[in-house]
């Protein structure tokens, strides 16, 4: 899907609609997301539905960070093909998507949810853990990097989105 020209809000305001939705208690994913969806015709309730279940980590199974998730996504609606025999298109895709990953992960040191939370080992799964989200609380924000992620993905997926022009 083509990005369609906007005569919205700056990147900058953007990144901050990122964190201020992550605040309001939308997961890491969907702030990213919701953040950047009108620029591809969806709905910000479409965003925050089709970003749902990557919040957490994918599931809250702490895998791939879901702000990383969000950006990824949005890097699918920028350079993403639909011909299912385009292997060239698939793989300028996936070398955006890799880029960003890496840019994600050299600023955070990570691109693994439970990494950035400290919570466990590269070898351990998260399959299984409590799937109800914390309240968020003064003390969640305290000691969550999350909302930094948000910001960091928001910011790296901005900065992809102006060198485009």
């Amino acid at each position: 899907m083509n990005a369609i020209s906007s005569t919205d809000m700056e990147m900058e305001e953007r990144i901050e609609k990122a964190v201020a939705l992550f605040r309001e208690g939308y997961n890491c994913s969907q702030s990213v997301v919701a953040a950047f969806a009108d620029l591809y015709g969806f709905t910000q309730e479409q965003a925050l539905m089709m970003s749902a279940s990557f919040g957490g980590g994918i599931g809250r199974m702490r895998e791939t960070c879901g702000a990383a998730c969000g950006m990824f996504l949005l890097v699918g609606l920028e350079t993403g093909c639909t011909d299912p025999k385009d292997n060239a298109g698939k793989g300028a895709n996936y070398a955006v998507v890799q880029e960003l990953a890496a840019r994600f992960r050299e600023e955070n040191g990570s691109i693994v949810c439970a990494e950035l939370l400290g919570l466990r080992e590269k070898k351990d799964t998260g399959i299984g853990a409590p799937c109800a989200p914390e309240a968020r609380t003064a003390e969640y924000y305290k000691k969550r990097p999350c909302v930094e992620m948000v910001r960091t993905a928001a910011r790296i997926f901005a900065e992809f989105k102006q060198s485009k022009k």
